[in-house]
């Protein structure tokens, strides 16, 4: 079962996210990429960063360092 870790338009924030995520061992998942680029990419459509129920904890705890540094 996955996990919503995230909603956002900031593919900056995400590409970071998903980056420290997998540097940690983590598998995340981001869905609804291709719906925004459907849509033109004009933010319409967040993409959704998932990960496995298992690794959910260590991940939000990596996010919330991510979110400390990003701002």
């Amino acid at each position: 079962m996955l996990v919503e870790l995230r909603r956002t338009n900031d593919v900056a924030w995400l590409s970071m996210a998903e980056a420290m995520l997998r540097g940690e061992g983590l598998d995340p998942i981001i869905l609804d990429a291709a719906s925004s680029v459907v849509d033109g990419s004009i933010g319409a459509v967040p993409r959704r960063l998932m990960i496995a129920r298992p690794q959910a904890h260590m991940a939000r705890t990596i996010l919330e360092a991510l979110d400390a540094i990003y701002g």
